[in-house]
């Protein structure tokens, strides 16, 4: 196990930089995601931790030792692909075993850890099958076992789980954080999809166009996003978001009465009212918006509702047994507190 840091990390093809400045510490033991859209160089990050790209400027560093200049196998790192990378002709027992072709340890040593780590997953039984015998899951889980056998400082996940179907996908989310439970290794994983961002993670960094956007806790990233993309990236459906102006302490929305909120604007300013789905409700009292049923979409215990306003479209949630018919008029209200408040030009938030 070990501790991880990014220094000034950037990374150019030619003239064109596509990362700028990477900044991270990553402690022993912790489960780090890197998540964003495609070509937003999460990837090329990972690959840069692994050896596997060069690195332009900055710095790497594992367990207090810079990196940059190391061999990939000299990293003390285990990575983890996407198409798994396991040999079709060998047994599982020997692709988990292609991990220590290069270890010192003895032959009775190297049986005692490909048996711990096919126990550990779950394995046992399988070790002398071949990969065309296996399903997509167990082949990951002997991607992850080849990983593992070393007992690598840091374990590298790049895109794992995206070859897998839905069902699968929710099962090696639930494995690979019982995992990390188990052996407690620093995990970095990387992933596009903010579902398996949010539930397996410590921390997540959010990157974007090779800028990190926001590094925090699931619940951090979620209920205090640090700016308009992370607030729609983050979250399904995403966070609604309505044009307004503040003067003074006065939000005012579209064709609603003025809120008094604690914020305060010296100027009349234009700004962006973020608001999740979750947290807007149907109100009989004061209502933020109001407008239209035009789609309903039944999840059982609760229907989405999209609502034609003018501040645009909004997606809202109702129960799932009585909720708004399509062309119904209705008032959404919400608590002040979940509301956030991101200034129109930047799209930062504002505190």
């Amino acid at each position: 196990m070990a501790n991880l840091a990014l220094r000034n990390l950037t990374k150019a093809y030619g003239k064109t930089e596509v990362l700028h400045g990477i900044n991270l510490d990553i402690q022993d033991g912790e489960f780090i995601v890197f998540v964003g859209p495609s070509g937003c160089g999460k990837s090329t990050t990972l690959r840069m931790i692994a050896g596997l790209e060069e690195i332009t400027s900055g710095q790497i560093i594992i367990d207090e030792r810079v990196v940059n200049n190391l061999e990939p196998k000299e990293r003390d790192i285990a990575m983890v692909f996407q198409n798994y990378a396991i040999y079709p002709h060998m047994s599982v027992k020997k692709n988990i075993a292609f991990g220590l072709r290069s270890s010192r340890l003895s032959k009775p040593e190297k049986e005692a850890r490909i048996s711990e780590v096919a126990e550990i997953l779950n394995m046992t039984s399988l070790l002398e099958r071949k990969p065309s015998q296996l399903s997509g899951g167990q082949r990951q889980r002997v991607a992850i076992g080849r990983a593992m056998v070393r007992d690598p400082a840091v374990f590298l996940f790049d895109e794992p789980l995206s070859n897998l179907d839905a069902q699968l996908r929710t099962q090696m989310r639930l494995e690979i954080k019982k995992l990390h439970h188990r052996v407690g290794n620093t995990i970095v994983f990387v992933t596009h999809d903010q579902v398996e961002a949010m539930t397996m993670a410590d921390r997540i960094v959010i990157m974007k166009d090779g800028h990190i956007q926001q590094i925090g806790t699931p619940a951090d990233v979620y209920h205090r996003p640090a700016n308009t993309f992370v607030a729609q990236f983050i979250g399904a459906p995403s966070m609604n978001m309505l044009p307004a102006t503040l003067n003074g302490h006065q939000l005012q929305l579209a064709s609603a009465k003025p809120i008094e909120i604690g914020l305060n604007a010296d100027t009349r300013r234009e700004v962006i009212v973020g608001v999740r789905p979750d947290d807007l409700i149907l109100s009989s009292g004061e209502p933020l918006v109001a407008g239209k049923v035009t789609v309903r979409e039944p999840l059982g215990p609760e229907t989405l509702i999209y609502v034609e306003t003018p501040g645009g479209e909004i997606i809202a949630k109702a129960d799932g047994r009585t909720p708004p018919e399509v062309g119904e008029h209705v008032e959404l209200g919400a608590d002040l507190e979940n509301l956030h408040i991101f200034d129109a030009k930047t799209g930062v938030v504002m505190s």
